[in-house]
């Protein structure tokens, strides 16, 4: 990408795509832009985005994601608009001629029993997360897009991975957010409610990776930059941690001083999550932030707004 390029953020109002776009303002790209009204699972509306604003560019960010407990309750919604997005945008990014594409998947594309750290080669190895399934198969078709259209058109598609992000901006809400934004949530209510205790999910020992939303940015930026291998490639910060750690991390940010209760009722999901990231390491790429450096922006971001 040159300073002037015309590119384009699928899904600009997402946490890691708001974040993109955020990255190329501050790295001084002057063409930026993202979809407004567009429906993207409406193909001839992304068709005549695309003929108008003609971006040489895509960054694709956009599609639906929750948690364990919207995955569990939401698999159809999450699989068809994951797939129509991914669809809509690869095959519109091809028909107009856009140089270069950077989809990405998910960490939940690896089999649920996957040598760890997961490593780019692992995928489709073996069999997947049964609580985001349908998420995971959605996301690996997406992969496989770009691929096929790579074999067959020689279109300049790439793939990346990301591990759990999270920062300012991310989704909070009761029933869709993911752990870290759940977790400060809680313990920030029960701080000002004076509650002794808060529960989470799972027995605590299941081990994340976690990337904050400024370094995933800055990584996406980098790749498209630096990268055009048909493999995906995967883009983490190197370090896992249980969710009972997260948990004591998050309270001590917080401030909370009550109990953590871990529901074993309540599904793990995968054991570990943990990426390889020697691929972009060997690149000359490395995250910026800590895991409490990230937490604490995320939390002052939130006490703002909340």
């Amino acid at each position: 990408m040159n300073i002037n390029s015309s590119i384009y953020v699928a899904g600009g109002n997402t946490l890691i795509g708001a974040a993109i776009l955020r990255a190329l303002e501050k790295a001084g790209y002057s063409n930026t832009f993202s979809e407004k009204d567009e429906d993207l699972k409406n193909v001839k509306q992304i068709d005549t985005f695309f003929r108008e604003r003609k971006p040489e560019f895509v960054f694709l960010a956009a599609g639906k994601t929750g948690g364990i407990d919207a995955n569990m309750k939401y698999p159809a919604e999450l699989m068809l608009d994951n797939l129509l997005i991914a669809c809509n945008i690869i095959e519109c990014a091809h028909r107009h001629g856009v140089k270069k594409l950077l989809y990405l998947a998910s960490s939940c594309s690896y089999p649920r029993d996957c040598a760890q750290p997961m490593k780019e080669e692992s995928l489709l190895t073996g069999l997947l997360e049964p609580t985001n399934e349908a998420y995971a198969v959605a996301k690996i078709a997406g992969i496989k897009l770009c691929q096929a259209y790579r074999s067959q058109y020689g279109s300049n598609f790439i793939v990346g991975i990301p591990a759990n992000a999270f920062g300012p901006s991310d989704d909070f809400s009761e029933e869709d957010s993911h752990v870290v934004a759940a977790l400060i949530r809680k313990m920030h209510e029960a701080k000002a409610n004076n509650r002794k205790q808060v529960d989470v999910w799972g027995t605590g020992n299941p081990q994340r990776e976690f990337i904050f939303i400024d370094d995933l940015a800055d990584a996406c930026l980098f790749i498209m930059n630096n990268y055009d291998t048909p493999e995906p490639i995967n883009l983490g910060s190197g370090t896992a941690f249980s969710i009972r750690n997260l948990a004591e991390t998050i309270r001590e940010v917080v401030g909370f001083n009550g109990s953590i209760v871990y529901d074993t009722s309540k599904p793990d999901g995968m054991p570990i999550k943990s990426l390889d990231n020697s691929k972009i390491i060997d690149l000359g790429w490395s995250p910026h932030f800590s895991l409490r450096e990230g937490l604490a922006i995320t939390y002052k971001w939130y006490r703002k707004v909340d």
